[in-house]
């Protein structure tokens, strides 16, 4: 039986297996993917898991782990990273080059290559989008017993039908298949079902000169949102996250500096280039026209204090997380985004279902600068975990018929495959199943991740 940590993700799901493989580069790995052919056997790519939908969560077969793929290389604007690498290391590898990689996904411990696998963004996203805007080469190995480097621009050798986009910002449900598109796109958000990502090749960004980051608190949720619709046009800005009342009741207990008069805050961050007391000014006439609670809000310039704003953006994920684990349940949550013109009508839609359904017991938060926040149940009961599974889809469905989708950047993983069919129709899945297909007759790879069995 395989060691218990390849076998669980931060969501609490669980899963099993017979064998862990730790290749040491993509030569072995391949050999491990040509070998599970022969033996029929599924095989499950993990990375650190970070994830949340359980896509590196087998439910039989061998585990291929990337741990030892941690090579890290700057090159000016280039980075060359193995799968294994923490999000962390390249970004303090990128930092002491004076470089910038603008993803920027809250959990800094996940690994490179399940970012990729994932098209993962975060906070930074409003700016910068997600992984795929920044990945210029892959290295895959692929279950005909091969790996290879593919390049950006390098058209795949096959004819691939286009499939309809949401009008969002951000999507990562299913593979994004458009004629003439590339081989680094369609590896990238994949989430590990067609070819097991070995090392990439990054584009980086000089490291911006200064940035002015403010956690504004505001009296109600009205005030946020109207202050959201107002600042989303600021150039130069990079980051818009959301907290509603009940994400700022669930972290005051660790932090007691939230102000007991707060109703919903929004976190923003801003590249500049101007004087500093210019720029403060103008945040502070905008706080003032949009009745935020100017005294009690937080403002940094220094990196170090910007380090406490990411802090608090960390912290409500995984206050979120300990908190259901600890009831004994699963993460239930919503990745939903909508086109911004529906952004209103999606928050509605979270706080009549989940007010009435689970009051005070659930939260929303996350990035409303893209239309894009997470809902999540803290479920206290087996009944409550039951009906959150229905009431999440039934919000899904509404997503979609907004002009959204049903995962914006953390992909659908096993736990979430049965969404895929509220985003998408038989014909446009059976596209995806026969690219699927050409890479893995049978079916071996990442069983159970994005198609539902």
């Amino acid at each position: 039986m395989a060691d218990a940590r390849y076998l669980e993700d931060a969501s609490g799901f669980r899963g099993f297996a017979s064998r862990v493989f730790v290749p040491d580069g993509a030569d072995e790995t391949a050999s491990i993917l040509a070998e599970a052919v022969r033996a029929e056997t599924p095989v499950t790519v993990a990375g650190a898991g970070t994830g949340v939908t359980g896509g590196r969560v087998p439910q039989g077969g061998w585990v291929i782990s990337t741990e030892k793929l941690t090579r890290i290389e700057i090159d000016g604007d280039t980075a060359r990273v193995g799968a294994g690498v923490a999000l962390r290391d390249l970004h303090a590898a990128a930092e002491r080059a004076g470089r910038l990689y603008p993803p920027d996904p809250t959990e800094w411990t996940a690994s490179v290559g399940g970012t990729i696998g994932a098209n993962a963004s975060g906070s930074r996203s409003f700016l910068s989008g997600a992984t795929r805007r920044w990945v210029r080469a892959l290295t895959v190995a692929t279950m005909d017993g091969r790996s290879r480097r593919y390049e950006r621009g390098e058209a795949i050798g096959f004819d691939v039908p286009a499939i309809p986009a949401p009008r969002t910002t951000k999507n990562t449900a299913g593979y994004p298949l458009r004629p003439g598109m590339d081989w680094v796109d369609l590896f990238t958000g994949s989430e590990g079902t067609l070819g097991a990502i070995v090392e990439a090749e990054l584009r980086l960004l000089p490291t911006p000169g200064r940035c002015f980051t403010g956690l504004v608190f505001f009296p109600d949720d009205a005030a946020a949102i109207a202050a959201v619709d107002t600042w989303r046009p600021i150039a130069g800005l990079r980051m818009l996250e959301y907290f509603d009342g009940n994400s700022l009741r669930l972290l005051r207990p660790g932090i007691p500096e939230i102000p007991g008069g707060a109703g919903a805050a929004v976190l923003f961050e801003r590249e500049i280039d101007g004087p500093e007391g210019d720029e403060a000014g103008e945040w502070l006439d905008r706080l003032e026209a949009a009745a935020a609670l100017t005294e009690e809000s937080w403002f940094a310039l220094a990196a170090r204090d910007r380090e406490r704003f990411r802090a608090f953006r960390h912290a409500l994920p995984e206050t979120v997380n300990e908190r259901v684990r600890r009831a004994g349940f699963t993460k239930l949550a919503s990745d939903y985004a909508v086109p911004l013109d529906r952004n209103l009508e999606m928050l509605d839609a979270y706080r009549r279902v989940l007010g009435a359904e689970f009051p005070g017991r659930y939260v929303v938060f996350g990035h409303i600068g893209d239309a894009h926040v997470h809902a999540n149940i803290l479920p206290e009961s087996q009944r409550d975990f039951d009906r959150g599974r229905d009431v999440m889809t039934d919000l899904a469905r509404y997503a979609v018929s907004l002009g959204g989708t049903v995962s914006a950047e953390h992909g659908l993983g096993k736990r979430k495959a049965h969404l895929l069919a509220i985003q998408y129709g038989a014909a446009e899945i059976d596209a995806m199943k026969a690219v699927k297909a050409r890479l893995d007759q049978a079916w071996l790879l990442g069983r159970g991740t994005l198609f539902a069995v």
